[in-house]
């Protein structure tokens, strides 16, 4: 049996994902928000997480892709399992593809692909293998010319929200420093005039 964490943030979406998995005979399914995505993958010893990429801004990817174990069982027990992540993507945003590939992704499905690509890429991902949808091939390459790193395509993210430094800093764990430290590279690689002009850089080339 696989079993699957699904994440997303919208509840009509998630539910939809959780039925249309959970329907398969081979799969048995968990849907939680992204603000509960760090716990549960922490918490369930889950084969892949599938999450939505273009909104992943928020979430820590590492963490979807990294180890999972039981609550009970302590780091390096010996008892963890591989826990593959697969991202829902657009064709149309290599910045969100990027960050998922530097996070670990194994596994890449269209958000216009048929239900059918979704549950293969499970299946494909949960067997140790790569999937990337065929829609997805020119993104894929478009994501590999992206200047900004994932972090910083993931603090400018924050600040296209409306995220100010500081609040920008708490979300992340870092200090306001380095957050504007971050700014500063995102706006000398985007040849920008100021952190405005980055975020309409960056989101016209499709990067957020």
């Amino acid at each position: 049996m696989i079993r699957v964490l699904l994440v997303h943030d919208v509840r009509i979406l998630r539910c939809g994902l959780a039925a249309l998995v959970g329907s398969e005979p081979d799969m048995e399914t968990e849907a939680v928000s992204g603000k509960e995505a760090t716990r549960s993958a922490r918490a369930l010893r889950a084969d892949v997480c599938v999450a939505d990429a273009d909104v992943t801004g928020r979430l820590p990817l590492h963490e979807l892709a990294g180890p999972a174990r039981a609550p009970h069982d302590p780091p390096g027990s010996g008892r963890e399992v591989p826990r593959r992540l697969l991202v829902l993507v657009s064709q149309h945003c290599p910045g969100a593809l990027r960050r998922a590939l530097d996070a670990g992704a194994r596994g890449f499905v269209c958000k216009d692909a048929l239900p059918e690509q979704l549950v293969t890429g499970i299946r494909r991902v949960a067997a140790g293998e790569r999937f990337v949808d065929n829609a997805l091939a020119g993104t894929v390459l478009r994501a590999s010319e992206v200047p900004l790193s994932a972090r910083e395509l993931t603090v400018l993210s924050a600040a296209a929200e409306g995220a100010g430094i500081t609040e920008i800093a708490r979300r992340l764990g870092l200090s306001a420093g380095t957050v504007r430290n971050y700014m500063s590279a995102i706006t000398r690689k985007t040849g920008a005039r100021n952190r405005v002009d980055a975020i309409r850089i960056s989101q016209g080339a499709g990067w957020l």
